[in-house]
């Protein structure tokens, strides 16, 4: 008796001295680092960047521009012209261009439109499109469908994000289980380890007979045999913990050894996923950033649409320049001295055009479709899995009763065992119903850590707000 309680005390020791050399990464800062220095949540900030960019391309169709035209011929000796124009354009945002030029020309064989005073001629005037691009044009269009694609992208982008989130969240709960296993089989195997000693002790005492001995050693390489496999499992499931750890120059790490996870999981994963709190009837799928990016894809859509039509309008464009001499004179600008002109076009059938139309508002009735869909299907899946989160905590409530009394069978055939009114094949097989209950356990709470997560992946939770 006193050896069995020395073993104990020696065991109790060991494995206080071996938690206090281990290192807990908790959810919250493992999924802090997954943020911070992911190459793939690196890639969903791209983006954002690329839809910037295209906006600034999109307002690059409203920059002043400066033209310069020049051509010269000259032919055995003789100029026969030279001829400079330079032009500076500003686009307004409607179908209005402000423009003015400079013309300076001279030669035997000018043409003789292109006459004109020997100090240059000035012209400041408009373009104006009345009917078709007065309203909206390819570049207005353009312009407003960029600024709803950096909003779609930040919705697109937190999807992105989220979802890298959970797989690594999922690694990180399978390496929790894991762990928890192997920390199972350590237990059951000193349990084996202790009730073999003490049996080949009686029996070296004559106490038990020797099949006794032979069936605690059976029970105790069973165990080191699970042990041994669940060891392996938690090595792999450490290994692809690390496919999602990163540090800050894009160097991936591993795991060292005596880093394990937070056992006390249960108590702060709401708080880790940012889902303390939640209630099904205060979820709005409408601010779930999927629909947010098919919304502001349907106003995408709904300015295309506009151009279209607009494109069905003839094309009438009206050009009036003041023409002068004196551009330091203003009064010199007067309606005497002028350039204009007027172009008109119009497709007979407008074939395209109709065909462009209607092919748009195709796009938005489906898109519209779209977006009715995935609110059903988005309240549908977080309804389920509320109710699934209920279930658990049943099961949970369940499983806790059977271990609870699985383990008061144990001890009870093992005080039997001590009285010689039980055998020790009855022993090992309470036990091992103990461990499968309790394995059992382990399953149910990593599956109920799991819906977590998969609530946390399908309201796609923002993560502008730091994780830890």
């Amino acid at each position: 008796m006193k050896t069995f309680l020395f073993s104990i005390l020696v065991f109790i020791y060991g494995t206080v001295c071996a938690q206090d050399s281990l290192k807990v990464i908790s959810l919250s800062e493992y999924l802090g680092y997954v943020k911070a220095f992911h190459p793939i949540v690196k890639q969903a900030n791209l983006i954002i960047s690329e839809s910037e960019a295209k906006l600034l391309k999109a307002r690059g169709a409203f920059d002043p521009k400066l033209e310069i035209d020049y051509d010269t011929k000259r032919f055995k000796s003789t100029d026969y012209y030279n001829k400079l124009n330079t032009t500076f354009k500003i686009p307004t945002w409607y179908g209005i261009e402000l423009k003015g030029t400079f013309e300076e020309n001279d030669g035997i064989f000018l043409n003789p439109e292109s006459t004109i005073p020997e100090d240059g001629l000035y012209s400041v005037g408009v373009s104006v499109s009345v009917a078709r691009g007065l309203l909206t044009n390819e570049r207005m269009a353009f312009l407003r469908q960029s600024k709803l694609y950096v909003k779609q992208a930040k919705a697109e982008r937190q999807l992105q994000v989220n979802n890298i989130l959970y797989q690594a969240t999922l690694s990180y709960f399978k390496w929790l289980q894991t762990y928890n296993e192997k920390r199972l089989f350590e237990n059951f195997l000193n349990n084996a380890q202790m009730r073999f000693d003490g049996i080949k002790k009686s029996y070296e005492v004559g106490e038990l007979s020797a099949i006794d001995t032979t069936e605690a050693k059976m029970a105790l390489n069973n165990r080191k045999l699970s042990l041994e496999k669940a060891r392996i499992k938690f090595i792999k499931s450490s290994l692809e913990l690390s496919n999602y750890l990163w540090i800050n120059d894009n160097t991936p790490i591993e795991l060292k050894d005596g880093v394990i996870p937070d056992v006390n999981t249960l108590e702060n994963i709401d708080d880790a996923l940012h889902i303390t709190g939640m209630l099904m009837e205060n979820i709005n799928v409408n601010d779930h950033p999927k629909i947010q990016s098919l919304d502001y894809k349907l106003q995408s859509l709904t300015i295309e649409k506009r151009l279209q039509a607009n494109n069905l309008l003839p094309k009438v464009d009206l050009q009036y320049n003041f023409l002068t001499q004196t551009p330091e004179i203003i009064s010199s600008m007067n309606t005497s001295a002028y350039k204009s002109g007027i172009n008109i076009s119009f497709p007979l059938f407008l074939r395209k055009e109709r065909g462009d139309l209607k092919l748009a508002k195709f796009k938005i009735q489906d898109t519209r479709f779209e977006i009715e869909s995935t609110k059903v299907i988005l309240k549908n899946k977080i309804d389920a899995l509320f109710q699934e989160l209920r279930s658990f905590l049943t099961q949970n409530k369940f499983i806790e009763d059977l271990v609870a009394d699985t383990n008061t069978l144990l001890k009870a055939e093992e005080r039997k065992y001590f009285l010689g009114e039980s055998s020790l094949f009855l022993v090992n097989s309470r036990e091992s119903k103990l461990l499968d209950t309790q394995l059992k356990s382990i399953a149910i709470e990593t599956e109920f850590f799991n819906t977590k997560a998969l609530l946390f992946n399908v309201l796609s939770i923002s993560q502008d707000t730091p994780i830890y």
